[in-house]
């Protein structure tokens, strides 16, 4: 039996898309982690609302900012912050 699942939730997903492109559309969001627009929008604002994405009007758009120095959510006590993650996953070092 074939089961899917994967090791990142959306949350983080959409945190990588960010990571990679801070001036991702919600669109292009939504279209990498495989998700509607509007759950796009709910995760951003999750993850604007527990402060590890500030968002940023540029024009039309808005420009995300990550708080790379923020611990991770999990509570596994092992002190790693949101920009180890996102350094380990998605190569983002010095490139933030």
């Amino acid at each position: 039996m074939s089961t899917q699942w994967t090791f990142l939730s959306n949350h983080g997903k959409a945190l990588l898309c960010i990571a990679r492109d801070p001036g991702a559309r919600l669109r292009d969001i939504a279209q990498t982690v495989a998700i509607t627009e509007r759950r796009a929008h709910d995760i951003v604002t999750d993850l604007a609302s527990a402060g590890y994405v500030v968002k940023a009007k540029e024009g039309r758009r808005n420009r995300y900012t990550i708080q790379t120095h923020l611990p991770l959510p999990e509570g596994s006590g092992s002190n790693r912050t949101v920009g180890e993650l996102l350094d380990l996953l998605a190569g983002t070092d010095d490139q933030r």
